[in-house]
Parts: structure tokens; C-alpha cells; sequence
């Protein structure tokens, strides 16, 4: 026979079934204890969900800021920036002076727009359009016309260099008026280190820095044109005086991805400069501003792009190349261009 008090001390260990009328008094307990008992029950309910909800929904977001330390980027200079808080969640290399390429055509669309200038107005590609700098093509070929609405379409979501020039050309005062007023309103936003030659973004002259073009990026998303140009996947235009119909695609594939809401884009590509890209993009319901500059390799800034927009979602890091890693560690500086005959065949299509 046990000793006293060892079957008492079992019971309190061991579990068994509670019979049904024992659950029947708990139940009827809880009955008599009243609606706030059971209410409260409810609520700690339902913040035990929203709890697990949050947790597995979005764990950066839920945890504050996402930790930069975490992220690596191929790009020599980088800014992330949430500008609903004015909060920089990113940043590399933000305030070196670099060479932006055609990102330059973000400001050029703004000063366009500025002029007020009637947008059905018919411009046509002259010989001061041609690029004697870098010897670029172009299939808006001499005589070319087209209304300045479709300029500026071309110029914003196909990078068309003809197109900003023509757009600069058609100003008052002509180019040399252009670039100053593209200045201007550089300094009016505040971009202290940036600085412009030409509108296309072919000389290598055209500087700034990440966190200058972040504020670009903010003040063109403004512009409902803007918007909508860069972001178009493709268009057609029919071309005067010829009638002849020609198809062009955005110069940033991430437009056409399902797994992107991007409002707002430019791309940038020059030897002196690397692959560029600017977006104000809607990431993990955020309006987030991505500056990626001198990337090197076709692919690494859409790489960096999709990194960022994980990184933001998740709170992780996606890998990075190691030759990307070290193609990034030797930023570029600012170098003098030397004119080539437009005639000469390029590398690569700045864009």
C-alpha cells in the first residue's frame, strides 16, 4: 500500500479526462460569473490574433524600422527613403558626387512642363539634336516630327535622348536657357550638389548625389504626366511626315513585373555614371523612394531594386554577388567626355 499522501500528490500531476458534469458545472459557472467575463475573454482573444497577425504579416514593419545593417547593395551609392516620415531607412554613399546619366530626363520633364508650353505643339528632330558627344543612335531620325506631348512620353519611359534634346531645342531661348533653368530649379529644391550641362544626361558633366535625386524623385511624382510617362510599358507613335508607326518599351523591365507598384521611374546608363535607376515605388503599403546609382552589370540594379523591396517586406536580405559586392567598393568619379563623331557606333545605349 503507498505511503499517505503519495496517491494526493499523483492527482495533482497526472492528468485525466474531466467527467461531463464536471465541464457542465464550469460552463454553468462561467454562465453565472456574467457577459463582462465572457467579453473579456473575447477581447484577449482577439489581441492574441492581431498579435500573430502582425508577427507573420509583416515582421519589419512590425518591428519598427528595418535594420540597415542587414541589407547589402551592388550599387556604389544608394538611398531608401520614406518620404510620408522624412525618414532615410537606407543609405550608401548618399552625398558623393556622381555622374547620373539619364536620370537627368526627371528634371528635364519638370522644366518642360514649367514653360507651359502647348503639349499638341508639332516638334520636329533637327541636326542640333544629333549626339556628337557619345555617337548614339536614335530611330527618330532626321525631319522627324511629332506633337511635344509624345516628346516628352519618349524621353521619360524610353530614355529617347533625340526627344529631351528636341524638347530643350523647342524652349525659349533655345538649349543654353534650358540647362540654366534646370539649374534653377535644382537650387529652388534644394539640391545643393547637382549640377546640369545638357538635357539628355550624355555629358558626364550632369552630377549629383542620392540624396539630391531623392528629392528629384519626390518633386517629379508632383507631376501627373510625369507619373504616367515613365511608367508607361510601351508605346506607338505615328511619326510625320512619313506616317510611319514606331513601337518603343520602358527602359526599366520592373514596370511590366505584377510583383511591382511602381508610380514613378527613370533609368540612367553611361560609362561614367554605371546603370542608374530612380523609383517611387509602393512597397509593404508605403510610398518608398529608391535611389540606386554606378551599378555595374545589366542586371544589378534591378537585382538591388528587388533586394530593397525584400529587405522592406521581410526585415531580411536577399544575397548579393561578390563580384557586384566588389565592382562597388570603386565608385566612379565625374571624368571629361571626349566628342566622337555621331556617326561612331556606341557600346552600349545610354539610357
Amino acid at each position: 500500500m503507498a505511503p499517505a499522501g503519495t496517491e494526493r500528490a499523483c492527482a495533482t500531476v497526472a492528468w485525466t479526462p474531466a467527467r461531463p458534469e464536471r465541464l457542465g458545472n464550469r460552463v454553468l459557472r462561467w454562465y453565472k460569473a456574467g457577459p463582462d467575463f465572457i467579453l473579456h475573454l473575447m477581447i484577449v482573444a482577439r489581441a492574441f490574433v492581431l498579435v500573430l497577425f502582425l508577427a507573420s504579416a509583416s515582421p519589419s514593419w512590425a518591428a519598427g524600422q528595418p535594420d540597415p545593417a542587414v541589407l547589402k547593395l551592388g550599387s556604389a551609392n544608394a538611398l531608401v527613403y520614406d518620404p510620408a516620415t522624412g525618414r532615410e531607412l537606407y543609405r550608401k554613399g548618399a552625398d558623393d558626387v556622381t555622374p547620373i546619366a539619364s536620370v537627368t530626363k526627371l528634371m528635364t520633364a519638370m522644366v518642360v512642363l514649367d514653360a507651359n508650353q502647348p503639349l499638341d505643339e508639332t516638334l520636329d528632330v533637327d541636326l542640333g539634336d544629333l549626339d556628337y558627344l557619345k555617337g548614339t543612335r536614335s530611330r527618330l531620325t532626321m525631319g522627324v516630327e511629332l506633337p511635344r506631348r509624345e516628346m516628352l512620353r519618349l524621353a521619360l519611359m524610353a530614355s529617347e535622348n533625340r526627344a529631351a534634346s528636341t524638347l530643350a531645342r523647342h524652349y525659349p531661348g533655345g538649349t543654353p536657357a534650358f540647362v540654366a533653368a534646370m539649374n534653377a530649379k535644382a537650387s529652388s529644391l534644394g539640391m545643393t550638389r547637382t549640377h546640369f550641362e545638357d538635357p539628355t544626361g550624355l555629358s558626364p558633366e550632369n552630377v549629383s548625389t542620392a540624396r539630391d535625386l531623392a528629392r528629384l524623385v519626390e518633386a517629379a511624382s508632383d507631376y501627373p504626366v510625369i507619373r504616367e510617362d515613365s511608367v508607361t510599358p510601351s508605346h506607338v507613335v505615328e511619326v510625320q511626315p512619313t506616317g510611319r508607326a514606331l513601337g518603343f518599351t520602358n527602359s526599366n523591365r520592373l514596370v511590366q513585373s505584377p510583383a511591382w507598384d511602381i508610380r514613378l521611374q527613370k533609368t540612367g546608363y553611361i560609362s561614367e555614371a554605371g546603370r542608374c535607376l530612380v523609383m517611387l515605388a509602393e512597397i509593404a503599403s508605403r510610398p518608398i523612394v529608391i535611389v540606386l546609382l554606378d551599378s555595374v552589370g545589366k542586371y544589378t540594379r534591378l537585382a538591388d531594386a528587388t533586394r530593397v523591396k525584400h529587405w522592406l517586406e521581410t526585415g531580411k536580405a536577399l544575397p548579393v554577388a561578390s563580384t557586384a559586392l566588389k565592382a562597388a567598393k570603386q565608385a566612379r568619379k565625374p571624368a571629361k567626355a571626349t566628342p566622337v563623331r555621331a556617326s561612331s557606333r556606341a557600346p552600349a545605349r545610354p539610357r
